[in-house]
């Protein structure tokens, strides 16, 4: 099983690195790493081979000149070119907003809450995504319960641009975040706006607001 490991903090790595050595069949294991998107871009492209399974985080500095700024961008240019490579995500990210865009979006094999889950449920994941299976750990799973009919209407730029705004983004900004125009940007929060049944002009901060009293973010 040949693994390929995104994330910026190298003491994360070399944590799932030892946790999986000590619970798989370490001469059939076979570790990639990258520290940033950058690198973790680089890497696919010299890649020969497809990985068995990528494990991105899903938040690291972005890699804007080939227009990547979060995991999901990492994981659909993974399997661009690698479409048969699992894609496991390990995230810090416990609101609702992200997890369900996140799932919605690319449904990934695997979604884990790092504050959610013990070594055990780590080498449990992997087998399950190693037989075929998709495996989300509880806090994912709460999530689509919890928010899945509120955001039928609203696709995965309008659901980041709420959370980036909920995280003090500035409208500005958001095309920082995003590869989509100002103008683009605007046009959704109109929408989001009409979906949320704010008034025509309504602040971010009501945007906000919403979103918070329906418990999104």
């Amino acid at each position: 099983m040949h693994l390929f490991i995104v994330e910026d903090h190298p003491a994360m790595i070399e944590g799932y690195k030892g946790i999986l050595n000590a619970h798989l069949n370490t001469d059939r294991l076979q570790f990639t790493t990258a520290y940033s998107f950058e690198q973790a871009y680089k890497v696919i492209q010299q890649a020969q081979e497809a990985f068995d399974i990528a494990l991105l985080d899903l938040a690291m500095p972005a890699y804007p000149e080939k227009k990547i700024f979060s995991g999901e961008d990492m994981a659909k240019h993974i399997n661009q070119k690698f479409p048969e490579t699992k894609i496991m995500f390990l995230t810090s990210h416990t609101e609702g907003i992200v997890l369900y865009n996140l799932i919605r979006s690319l449904n990934p094999n695997a979604v884990l809450v790092k504050s959610d889950f013990q070594s055990d449920e780590l080498v449990q994941a992997i087998n399950t995504v190693n037989e075929g299976e998709n495996y989300y750990s509880q806090t994912a799973r709460n999530c689509l319960k919890a928010v899945a009919n509120l955001y039928d209407g609203l696709d995965s730029y309008d659901r980041r641009i709420i959370f980036l705004l909920a995280k003090g983004i500035k409208t500005k900004n958001i095309p920082e975040h995003l590869p989509i125009s100002l103008s683009a940007v605007d046009k959704r929060k109109a929408k989001i706006r009409l979906f949320f049944d704010i008034p025509k002009g309504g602040s971010d901060e009501e945007i906000i607001k919403e979103a918070q009293r329906l418990g999104l973010i």
